[in-house]
């Protein structure tokens, strides 16, 4: 695995400069790659699309939905059952029915509100900004700065460092879920 220094840009233009510059402050073209960022949760890492398949703030919805509607089916069936002598025997089913619905709509407010710690949960990934990215790999970590400076002085928006292996202009094994290490 080789050092990969990466800076963000927005237009295809300033890629194109970036690898240039790249090339000529002595990078291999085979190390170079540029390529499209898309924002995070797009990245199509699952077969259904996206980053996850279930949402990390979601864990512990299904749970709750199971049991706010079996307690409201089980409020609804004695609400009908009671109200019987009117609605006749289909009363307590439909109170279950209606009970059940209230009750997984009622387990919506024990959800977690935005931005609110998640019990358990980790710190917040800082994201990588959706974008074009350039990313250039190189075994001599004296190289780190060159990289960074040529980045830098195009206006790189975003600056990272990462370790991985950049093969005839494909980065292989980029992560775009995982946190960048930022250089600042």
């Amino acid at each position: 695995m080789s050092m990969i220094i990466a800076g963000h840009f927005q237009l295809q233009e300033e890629v194109e400069r970036a690898r240039r510059a790249l090339l000529d402050a002595g990078f291999s073209s085979e190390r170079i790659s540029g390529f499209y960022l898309s924002q995070p949760g797009q990245h199509d890492q699952t077969p259904i699309g996206g980053d996850h398949i279930q949402s990390p703030g979601a864990r512990e919805t299904p749970e709750g939905l199971a049991k706010g509607a079996s307690a409201g089916a089980a409020v609804g069936a004695v609400a009908g059952a009671a109200t019987a002598p009117v609605t006749g025997p289909l009363g307590p089913i439909v109170g279950g029915l209606v009970g059940a619905h209230v009750g997984s709509l009622f387990s919506f407010s024990k959800m977690k509100e935005a931005g609110e710690k998640e019990e358990g949960g980790r710190a917040p990934i800082e994201n990588r900004h959706a974008g074009m990215l350039v990313a250039v790999a190189f075994d001599d970590t004296g190289l780190e700065s060159q990289a960074v400076d040529v980045l830098r002085g195009l206006g790189a928006t975003q600056i990272e460092r990462a370790r991985g292996n950049i093969v005839d202009g494909d980065w292989a094994d980029f992560d775009p879920g995982s946190a960048p290490d930022i250089i600042r």
